[in-house]
């Protein structure tokens, strides 16, 4: 992986409650965070207490590297976001200015934590579809903006090994959001649940909490029966 084609672009931890509608119970749980990136989940909930891993390939670069990068990132992804607002929600996020401010907020208090986060392996260089654990480590897994939004990168026979990894090690998986990066819903969706269903594996469409990306209100539950 080279450092030029990755796009770290973190979220927030309050918009991984609400994508994943993670309840007080739900952040006592042993949790993978799947593709994290410089999201500031993991430091949040660290802080809180919480026992959380988060796993990306990106996580193979140093600090100076990945915060060199995001701030190269943002420069090309904001006036993107000015030129295609119609494209989403501003409900929770009530403008492109403010949504400049939640991803830096969070990339930064990711950048902060980052060093010691490696050091406690709390952020583990590891990519779908095999993850360095041992089965059924976590209770419950969380995969935001990699699986079903990037379809037409990841083929329907990846996303079925990647989700199968996601069940081997986590009692519960939750994947958001289920459209790709032109709004429609992913073409892998249907088939991937009934495999997974044949294999005695639920599958439930959840409504999410979180409304940006337009047609994104639903999130993926799967649970090993």
């Amino acid at each position: 992986m080279e450092l030029k084609n990755i796009v770290p672009w973190g979220r927030s931890f309050q918009e991984y409650k609400k994508m994943f509608c993670l309840t007080d119970q739900d952040i006592t749980k042993s949790i993978l965070g799947c593709g994290d990136g410089p999201a500031s989940f993991n430091t949040v909930l660290t802080k809180r207490g919480g026992s959380v891993i988060s796993i990306d390939p990106t996580y193979s670069f140093s600090r100076e590297q990945l915060k060199t990068r995001i701030a190269e990132v943002y420069d090309e992804i904001m006036p993107q976001m000015e030129e295609n607002q119609d494209n989403y929600i501003w409900d929770s996020i009530a403008s492109v200015k403010e949504l400049g401010e939640v991803r830096m907020s969070a990339m930064e208090a990711f950048l902060v934590d980052y060093e010691r986060g490696k050091e406690e392996k709390r952020y583990i260089e590891a990519a779908l579809p095999s993850l360095p654990f041992e089965s059924g480590q976590f209770d419950l897994a969380v995969c935001s903006h990699f699986l079903f939004l990037y379809s037409e990168q990841i083929n329907l026979q990846q996303h079925l090994d990647a989700i199968q990894e996601l069940t081997r090690v986590a009692k519960e998986v939750r994947v958001y959001p289920l459209v790709t990066l032109k709004d429609n819903l992913s073409p892998h969706l249907e088939t991937v649940i009934n495999h997974l269903s044949k294999l005695g594996i639920k599958c439930e469409l959840v409504d999410s909490e979180y409304r940006f990306q337009k047609g994104a209100h639903k999130m993926l539950v799967v649970k090993s029966l």
